[in-house]
């Protein structure tokens, strides 16, 4: 692409499609706008085939020229899935399946009647009306700017960025501003790296743009390995553009004219949006040689992960790009200084990525302005665990853990009581009821013993045992170290052996103190931010949940229920009806007895499956 005047006839030829679905209440091509969720999540209900099932059904009506479908990223709300949302009326369809499509096109796109049954509760007035979707608590308290076009647009439509503004950013930067201006709009902004360490991300450009060399790399870190973790992910699926754009005004403002998107490959659908977007980028000269006819090249290419957690971290992520093993390297140097192929390098994670177009456009005292004193902006999470509405959110940075899980997650569901959340994923910690109203940023964060980290957050109830949560997380990094350095290699495995020990009733108390020293020792002497952080479950739930650990190894008793070598089953002869369903259930023929008469439950015959204790309508199942 050679002028902004080309960039903004493609946009003013599909402004009116995109960006008035929602700020006018429709498209003015079409009567109706059909947005079905082509993430992963609502893929794997089977969206597409939903999606194919409308497209037959308006041909059978003859209406097939009057709806746009189209195809986005996620909405959010995953839970719901599959999601299809229609425009002007804005309507919510949640947990759609293909029989539902014939009514659905009939009653709403046909008849114009809004198919209440199917609606998102929470997306109706109690008059039946339907509530905007900045309305719903779900939504009302987020601010979208690294997910400002996820759901919104097809990814896959260049076209379609382009009218909500997409590359003109960078056509700013290459037009006119120096590529200093550049850096210090982003240190002025206060953008730190989204992924973990919370780095400047304006400082980690002016580092990589002082080295003088004739070659530099623009790196997006996107191996997103957290248990329960998709943000990146949803990113790329729903607004591949925003990164490339952003890699490329990086790349003008450290001097770098190639970069890479190291993407792991269990994202299938994310690495074919992402190749989709390259193609067109290119094919309209906004990655390649001479971009805007400033003279400036960039392009980018992409390699895929094996999975490998530790390729997270930076210079193990460059090895493996490399075609070495991802291991880490010792630090300094530094990738600015001496990364990719020894040349100075920035690695950024898709969600920093994504937040710099809207940085340059809206400029830094905008971005600011968010959030708090020393954490500016937005943070995207991935709520999973014991929560009501799992999904994808993004918050300012200083709202409270209490707003996220409460108000925007909806709460415990079944009643149940909240007990503890960890975020950070692996490399975080578990923080408790008394720390709901502390605010979300990243020393915060710190300060209590967990950290932002990527932006899981994993939410447990009063049935999750907190040892058996840390020995999850510990199981885990142990599977994921890379075996270079001792103190992770041979730490990781003797902290989860301790942690097995205890939840299978062979723990003492002194093994308390064992996992504190060392959980300390691997802390301090590991190589990387994989060994350094892998104990932050341990000592957070040691210091939380004492009680717990202590109940295992005094007691040998989980007072949650959940490890079963500490479990026994017993059935109270005077709380028993004689209704046989414990019996019925016991799949090895523990319980034994009369109908109407107590029943008896043989301890020595028992595996502890629980299917007794969950069956019983009278509590006469006891577990202690």
């Amino acid at each position: 692409m050679k002028s902004i005047q080309e960039l903004e006839l493609i946009r003013d030829n599909t402004i009116a499609r995109v960006v008035q679905r929602q700020e006018n209440g429709g498209s003015s091509v079409t009567r109706k706008s059909v947005m079905i969720c082509g993430g992963t999540g609502c893929t794997s209900s089977d969206s597409m085939p939903i999606l194919h099932a409308i497209e037959q059904e308006l041909k059978n009506h003859g209406i097939e020229n009057e709806i746009e479908i189209v195809r986005t990223g996620c909405f959010g709300l995953c839970e719901l899935g599959p999601v299809v949302i229609v425009y002007p009326e804005g309507a919510f369809y949640a947990r759609v399946e293909t029989k539902d499509v014939p009514e659905l096109v009939e009653e709403h796109l046909l008849k114009g009647n809004v198919l209440k049954r199917l609606v998102y509760k929470e997306a109706l007035e109690k008059d039946g009306s339907i509530k905007p979707l900045n309305d719903v608590n779900f939504f009302k308290k987020q601010m979208r700017i690294a997910l400002r076009n996820c759901g919104v647009i097809d990814p896959e439509k260049i076209e379609e960025y382009i009218a909500r503004d997409g590359y003109k950013a960078l056509h700013k930067v290459l037009a006119t501003m120096t590529p200093e201006e550049v850096i210090a709009t982003m240190k002025q902004s206060g953008l730190r790296g989204r992924g973990g360490g919370g780095f400047s991300t304006g400082m980690k450009w002016e580092f990589a743009a002082k080295q003088v060399n004739e070659q530099k790399y623009m790196i997006c870190n996107a191996d997103e390995g957290d248990p329960g973790a998709f943000m990146d992910r949803s990113i790329l699926e729903g607004d591949p553009h925003s990164v490339l754009e952003a890699m490329a005004i990086g790349g003008y403002a450290i001097g770098a004219n190639q970069g890479f998107i190291y993407v792991r490959a269990e994202y299938p659908i994310a690495v074919q949006r992402l190749f989709v977007a390259i193609h067109e980028a290119r094919k309209h000269g906004l990655l390649g040689k001479d971009l805007f006819g400033t003279g400036f090249d960039f392009d980018i290419e992409v390699r895929l992960g094996a999975g490998a957690f530790v390729c997270g971290e930076e210079t193990a992520l460059m090895n493996s790009i490399e075609g070495k093993r991802g291991m880490p390297n010792p630090k300094p140097p530094f990738p600015a200084v001496e990364g990719l192929w020894k040349k100075p390098s920035v690695i950024n994670n898709v969600e920093t990525y994504a937040n710099i177009p809207m940085i340059i456009l809206k400029g830094a005292e905008w971005y600011s302005s968010i959030g708090t004193e020393k954490s500016k902006g937005t943070k995207v999470f991935a709520l999973g665990g014991k929560i009501v509405n799992t999904g994808l959110v993004e918050v300012p940075m200083g709202i409270t853990l209490r707003e996220v899980i409460f108000e925007i997650g909806g709460g415990i569901p079944n009643g149940k009581k909240f007990k503890a959340v960890q975020t950070g994923g692996p490399s975080g910690g578990c923080l408790t009821e008394e720390h709901l109203d502390c605010s979300i940023d990243f020393d915060n964060l710190n300060s209590l013993g967990s950290m932002m980290g990527s932006g899981g957050m994993i939410i447990m109830d009063e049935d999750n045992c907190m040892v058996d949560v840390a020995r999850f997380y510990l199981d885990f990094t142990r599977d994921e170290s890379c075996g270079k350095c001792t103190p992770c290699r041979v730490g990781t495995k003797r902290l989860l052996e301790i942690l097995e020990n205890i939840t299978q009733g062979k723990g003492t108390a002194d093994d308390l103190e064992i996992l504190e020293d060392l959980s300390e020792n691997i802390k301090n002497a590991s190589l990387c931010a994989l060994g350094g952080t892998a104990p932050n479950p341990v000592i957070s739930t040691l210091k939380f949940f004492r009680n717990e650990y202590l109940a295992h190894v005094v007691d040998h008793k989980c007072p949650s229920g959940v490890c079963k070598d500490l479990l026994t089953y017993s059935i109270d002869p005077d709380l028993c009806k004689g209704c046989s369903l414990c019996a019925r259930k016991c799949p090895v023929n523990a319980i034994s007895g009369k109908v109407k008469e107590p029943y008896l439950l043989d301890a020595s015959v028992c595996i502890k499956c629980g299917l007794c204790f969950d069956s019983c309508k009278f509590k006469a199942i006891l577990r202690g």
